[in-house]
């Protein structure tokens, strides 16, 4: 039967595991990460609660997809939290909205956009890097269940 295990050979690349096989594949793969922020904004030409200037604590998720490097990655989820940390976040937590993004109603709606645009932008940056990798959707909500999405044939779209 089975039961607990210790390891009794840690695994060595090169002697075990050749690096010719950390590339397990060649398919397109999405990697996900999400993270949290706190902001107050209000919206403009709204006949609701919402004209008033309130707080949320928001919720970004991320869809990246790629093909694998030759370790077996598409990105390092730390590099999206780097993205994240230095490019985006910092107009968002623990910020008035309104006067951080461009003009615009801060609605779910419009500020999935603009996340998207700035998560596409940094990892365009990076392509030499990142091999194909590219923003699939950004999900931002501003509640446990209301939330507004992009994805990225939404966003190519010309319409």
């Amino acid at each position: 039967m089975y039961g607990f295990n210790i390891v009794n050979k840690l695994q060595k690349i090169d002697k075990d595991i050749h690096r010719c096989q950390l590339k397990y594949h060649t398919k397109r793969v999405l990697v996900s990460k999400e993270f949290t922020f706190d902001a107050a904004h209000h919206l403009h030409c709204y006949d609701g609660k919402c004209k008033n200037l309130h707080g949320h604590t928001y919720k970004v998720v991320f869809g990246i997809s790629g093909y694998v490097n030759d370790i077996g990655l598409v990105i390092d989820f730390g590099e999206i939290k780097d993205i994240w940390t230095n490019n985006i976040e910092v107009f968002l937590d623990h910020r008035y909205i309104n006067e951080m993004l461009p003009p615009m109603n801060t609605t779910a709606e419009n500020m999935v956009v603009w996340i998207y645009e700035q998560m596409h932008e940094s990892i365009e940056m990076r392509k030499d890097k990142l091999k194909g990798a590219r923003v699939e959707f950004v999900r931002l909500y501003e509640t446990p269940t209301c939330f507004a999405e992009a994805k990225r044939e939404w966003m190519e779209d010309k319409h």
